[in-house]
């Protein structure tokens, strides 16, 4: 099974990379116009140089089974449609692009061609976050938050609180009737962002704050006079009464932790099965965003 890593960033050399070139029967090719990123990372996974490719046609011609995408999100359109239209089943980090009308786009491709699209949600496979959907979840709290990091509304959302977007989607028990956005920025610059989704017997807020001080990531589900609380992907505590604590195993791999090998896996079993994946529900995610990005830029105006 031939598989392409397209685009050789942090990302891919720290959490994808390493669960693709153990996998049994993957034979894995590297795509990157960086020639000595191209080398560096060729020589630490041992491959020959005919597993290795400068532009995306010699990739293609390499006749892949699957790829990953990894490159910057501005180049995603171009590289996702090249692959599409090739009839290679497509995995690409979130988000599919920045605006929505080249997300539309890319999935009704895929729809089209009967092509596989999948987008990186890693956080549904995170066993913390897994956990909490068994949880009782009349009240969803996440909160994403960084130091000292504003930024320009549509990269910060689309980038980065997508993450928070999408958990929220997963997580939410029932049909979401009311989306509340509130925001602040300053100087064309987010500050932070609050989203609220709710519904019949629930209510789930999304919290960024990129002035917060932490870098730190905290999820809670609560109902029934019980909590779960995710802190960091790692931590899972329990409170009903006394608070019971599981932390991740000191030899539990971070892309377990955070659900990319999970993630990746089923992606490439998928492949495997002949079965077609659809980014349709992802989709649902973008647009989403794009009604938050919308309400901040009237915020703004």
């Amino acid at each position: 099974m031939k598989v392409g890593c397209i685009g050789l960033g942090d990302i891919a050399q720290k959490a994808y990379l390493p669960v693709l070139a153990v996998q049994p029967g993957v034979e894995l090719h590297l795509q990157t116009r960086t020639p000595a990123t191209l080398e560096r990372v060729g020589d630490s996974f041992h491959l020959p140089d005919a597993q290795r490719h400068a532009d995306l046609d010699a990739l293609v011609a390499a006749g892949l089974d699957a790829a990953f995408v990894h490159a910057p999100t501005d180049v995603h359109p171009q590289i996702v449609t090249r692959l599409l239209e090739a009839g290679v089943p497509t995995y690409v980090d979130k988000p599919l692009a920045y605006e929505l009308a080249d997300s539309e786009r890319l999935v009704e491709l895929a729809e089209e061609r009967g092509v596989s699209l999948a987008v990186g949600f890693n956080r549904r496979h995170a066993p913390g976050y897994a956990q909490c959907a068994d949880h009782p979840r009349e009240l969803i709290l996440m909160q994403k938050n960084r130091v000292g990091l504003p930024e320009e509304p549509r990269r910060m959302i689309l980038d980065d609180f997508i993450h928070v977007v999408d958990t929220l989607r997963f997580l939410v028990p029932g049909q979401v009737d009311d989306v509340t956005v509130r925001a602040r920025a300053e100087d064309g610059l987010l500050h932070h962002v609050v989203l609220q989704l709710a519904g019949d017997g629930f209510t789930a807020l999304g919290v960024m704050n990129r002035l917060s001080g932490s870098t730190e990531e905290i999820l809670e589900v609560s109902g029934q006079d019980t909590k779960r609380q995710v802190v960091n992907l790692a931590e899972v505590i329990d409170h009903k009464g006394q608070p019971t604590v599981r932390r991740r195993g000191d030899w539990v791999p971070v892309s377990r932790q955070r659900g990319i090998e999970q993630v990746t896996l089923a992606f490439l079993d998928a492949v495997r099965a002949g079965r077609t994946l659809s980014a349709r529900d992802a989709l649902a995610t973008h647009e989403l965003c794009e009604r938050v990005v919308r309400a901040v830029d009237e915020r703004l105006a």
